[in-house]
């Protein structure tokens, strides 16, 4: 049984139609695909690429979304403006902090991002599908598959998964990204960006930066190995 996954989205809507068909051509449409979080925020369709996926989930596809920190934000502002993330060590709001990519979200949306909070949350509520809201706040933190184990950040090494923590699974890298601990299945992950995806022996990170203007990468993990999916075929993965 094969699964194929996709990293890190950040509004890069035409980036992940064109990942999906590169899984399409080498998979067929029913391919099962897991998609690690991180689907709003930064690129410039965060609301193109909500309605893509969470139509597609609803039409049937076989597409498992996990949340991210940043799919936090959206839902979490709409239901508590003076909300802050305490994976966000300053303590500075997403409307605030211009590298966490609200404006470019809200903007998504047909909201003009230089307003005052009380203005942006009243055109926010106006202007977010209560729909892609709920989608965004369901997100499931984690999907097992025989393959792989698929979160957002990773995992605490040493912790069952029925006890990981939500924090860690959508924030972590220290006492993660350095464990050499066998997790059990390989965990395919995000959240830390690369130039490149980068398979380890007991992980595979696929976030290579579409956040930044480069590649979303797509892989296909079968028994034989990790494959990353190029316009022109598969170019297998060594570990590293």
């Amino acid at each position: 049984m094969r699964l194929y996954a996709i990293g890190d989205i950040h509004g890069q809507l035409d980036l992940l139609k064109a990942a999906h068909q590169r899984i399409f051509d080498d998979g067929g449409t029913d391919a099962t695909i897991a998609h690690v979080g991180d689907l709003i925020d930064r690129g410039p369709n965060s609301a193109g690429v909500v309605e893509y996926l969470m139509q597609g989930r609803n039409s049937g596809r076989p597409w498992v979304i996990t949340r991210g920190n940043h799919d936090r934000f959206l839902p979490n502002f709409l239901n508590d403006p003076d909300w802050t993330d305490k994976g966000m060590l300053t303590g500075a709001h997403w409307v605030d902090h211009p590298g966490l990519g609200a404006a470019a979200t809200l903007a998504s949306y047909g909201i003009d991002p230089d307003q005052p909070r009380e203005a942006l949350l009243r055109d926010a509520r106006r202007a977010v599908p209560a729909a892609h809201a709920r989608f965004l706040a369901t997100l499931p933190l984690w999907y097992l598959h025989p393959r792989a184990l698929v979160v957002h950040a990773g995992v605490r090494p040493g912790v069952d998964l029925q006890a990981q923590d939500e924090h860690d699974l959508v924030w972590i890298r220290k006492g993660f990204l350095e464990s050499e601990a066998d997790h059990g299945p390989l965990v395919v992950h995000g959240h830390t960006a690369l130039d490149r995806p980068m398979l380890h022996r007991n992980r595979l990170n696929i976030d290579s930066g579409a956040a930044y203007g480069r590649e979303l990468t797509a892989v296909v993990i079968e028994a034989d190995g990790v494959h990353v999916l190029t316009e022109t075929g598969r170019v297998p993965m060594q570990v590293e």
